[in-house]
């Protein structure tokens, strides 16, 4: 049996988790997104103690590892192979509230004697599971359609597995707050404009009568009419228009046209991962930037700028290197990626 006093726990987990996901794992599961948790100490491999381990330190842990949704917390013993017995119980008690980026922002808990058998397990959606298969830009449940960009257009909402249109009875500027920011885009714009016939939806009109204080996180959590029960047609569809604040930036070079790429997203800059990434993205970067030719096609390059910290927004992005923007090109959902930012890109403009 071994434990940590409080403070060092909290030392512990602070050097175990803000590096890279890598120190952490899970053990003996059907894939890499379920098992025993197990984190690495100067070399060794310990287990974390499974009381007061709950579902919110797994949706922590799933999104630390860049799994999906937290499915549960089964024991650790229930995977194969057995954790050895000489194997220390590093961790006690994690206390996370479940909103926590990484397992290093979550406060460590009381210490108590925890016995051999009692090792913690997690168990998320798998990759296979919560990547896409295919590139997209498209927000699961909500978008803008038939606008000139991502963040003006007709409001739609998917129910049911079937995408239709919102009434616009009822929605006011507190709504295309709400929806602005669900989005990632940015500071909504107040508009009357109204559908013409090239921009008005078709099949049902789910919603109706939504009214937001502004403060929700999402369109959904807004009270509304009953789905599908309204008297409106399609020539009352809700227009929304947000600022768009999909923005780059270039940080640590020498002037602005050179360093680590950030995004911003949801009002939070972000790395983006080099899966995949070329001299076709570097050029639409650098043209995004006004900052002429790209000079970075050598990975060697990037490597002299200090990685990033806290989120990863983009990864596998993919140019033809005609687009105007890194938001026209293909790549996975916000925030999905299975990198370290170990791999953040940089680039070099002249």
């Amino acid at each position: 049996l071994f434990a940590l006093d409080l403070a060092s726990q909290h030392q512990l987990i602070f050097h175990l988790f803000s590096e890279s996901s890598s120190r952490v794992r899970l053990v003996g599961g059907p894939h890499r997104c379920e098992g025993r948790v197990e984190i690495d100490w100067n070399g060794q491999w310990g287990t974390v103690c499974d009381d007061g381990w709950d579902i919110n330190d797994v949706a922590v842990l799933c999104r630390q590892l860049g799994c999906g949704a937290a499915n549960g917390t089964p024991s650790g013993t229930l995977y194969k192979p057995s954790k050895e017995k000489e194997q220390k119980v590093l961790i006690q008690q994690v206390d996370c509230n479940g909103t926590e980026d990484t397992l290093d922002e979550c406060e460590p808990s009381d210490v108590f004697d925890c016995q051999y058998d009692e090792s913690a397990g997690a168990s998320c959606e798998s990759e296979e599971q919560t990547l896409p298969l295919s590139f997209s830009t498209e927000p699961e449940n909500v978008w803008l359609a038939d606008g000139p960009g991502r963040c003006q257009g007709r409001v739609e909402l998917k129910h049911e597995g079937q995408w239709s249109t919102v009434c616009k009875t009822g929605w006011n500027l507190q709504a295309t707050k709400v929806l602005c920011r669900q989005l990632g885009c940015g500071k909504a714009v107040q508009t009357h404009k109204r559908c013409n016939k090239d921009t008005r939806g078709h099949g049902p009109i789910w919603l109706s009568q939504i009214s937001c204080s502004g403060k929700e996180a999402t369109l959904q959590d807004c009270p509304s009419g009953p789905w599908e029960k309204n008297n409106c047609t399609h020539d009352e569809d809700t227009w929304v228009e947000c600022e768009d604040a999909f923005a780059l930036r270039l940080v640590g070079g020498d002037n602005s046209c050179s360093g680590r790429l950030e995004v911003l997203h949801k009002g939070v800059w972000g790395s983006v991962c080099d899966d995949g990434w070329g001299e076709k993205e570097d050029q639409v970067v650098c043209k995004q930037l006004s900052c002429g030719k790209s000079l970075s096609a050598s990975p060697k390059v990037r490597k002299n700028y200090s990685p990033g910290v806290g989120r990863i927004w983009l990864d596998d992005v993919r140019c033809s290197g005609e687009e105007q923007s890194l938001e026209q090109c293909q790549h996975r959902f916000w925030g999905y990626h299975d990198c370290t930012h170990k791999e953040d890109v940089a680039v070099i403009c002249a």
